[in-house]
């Protein structure tokens, strides 16, 4: 037999326990707050250490104390030629294989290329909706 669990007693999102042990308040929190008046002098340490030579110290100070640099790709001007959606991603494609653009920078486009495409193909679409509703409408 199986036993019926007991409806929850709190809503979802509700504490048990609403004015429990706060944020910080255990042994991590204290030894946290212990060693905050040492971090200037143990990043000074480091610092010097690390420009003695000591790659452990170098290690610590670009992993854990800077944030790491993300690449940035540098804008590029490019002319698409004027004509259909599919003579512009040849264009992309070109400009990609000659090495104008990045693969990433092409890839990007070329997603966009399609959305513009998609969205091409609605407003087209509802032209010719509302030309049918007009012929229909005189013809009704």
């Amino acid at each position: 037999m199986t036993e019926k669990r007991k409806p929850q007693q709190w809503a979802p999102g509700q504490s048990g326990n609403p004015a429990g042990r706060p944020k910080g308040a255990g042994k991590i929190g204290e030894w946290r707050a212990a060693l905050a008046e040492h971090v200037p002098d143990i990043m000074k340490k480091l610092v010097e250490q690390a420009k003695a030579g000591d790659p452990v110290a170098a290690r610590l100070i670009l992993e854990r104390a800077l944030p790491a640099v993300k690449p940035v790709e540098q804008p590029v001007s490019l002319d698409l030629p004027e004509g259909s959606l599919t003579d512009q991603g040849r264009a992309l494609l070109t400009s990609v294989a000659s090495g104008v653009l990045s693969p990433g920078q092409g890839a990007q486009l070329m997603t966009a290329l399609g959305s513009l495409s998609k969205i091409a193909e609605i407003d087209e679409l509802a032209a010719r909706i509302a030309a049918l509703e007009k012929h229909h409408e005189r013809t009704g």
